[in-house]
């Protein structure tokens, strides 16, 4: 399950820089620090530091899948492949925010993390991809009144 949950905290971290680095200026017009200065350094940290998390899971999963044997040195081939695949999926994800909005993008995101990460539990990763992004939906656009990304393509729902 920490899998799930740092894949979920990735995806809103991409979407937070994303909306820094996209609707928030990085100067003012006076050349002082603007409205995403910090956003965009917290943003960035944020997508670090997560998947720096995500690496050490995924070693210990791994670890734990071999009898617990685990000397420190991390694995030199997996391991690896998977941070490569997590790092394609954070940049697809800042893609597809682009052209989809944050809502379908955001599911369409988690649905591949989670099968790549998770895989057999198809039950699982259909219901957080789905719930996941319904509920910031609804805290976002229906409770606090904030806008998700729009989208270049328009899509009839």
């Amino acid at each position: 399950m920490r899998i799930v949950f740092l894949v979920a905290l990735l995806g809103g971290a991409v979407f937070y820089s994303y909306v820094a680095f996209i609707d928030l200026s990085f100067f003012n017009q006076r050349g002082r620090p603007g409205a995403g200065f910090f956003p965009r350094i917290v943003g960035v940290a944020m997508v670090v530091l997560v998947l720096w998390a995500m690496v050490d899971a995924l070693r210990d999963r791994r670890a734990a899948a071999t009898n617990g044997f685990h000397d420190g040195l991390g694995d030199t081939g997996s391991g690896w492949q998977d941070a490569a695949k997590l790092v394609l999926l954070a940049l697809t994800y800042a893609v597809l925010l682009r052209i989809f909005g944050g809502f379908v993008s955001t599911i369409i995101y988690l649905g591949l993390a989670l099968s790549v990460l998770n895989p057999g539990r198809h039950l699982q990763n259909a219901l957080v991809a789905v719930i996941m992004p319904i509920v910031v939906y609804l805290l976002f656009d229906r409770l606090l009144n904030a806008s998700m990304p729009p989208a270049l393509i328009d899509l009839p729902f």
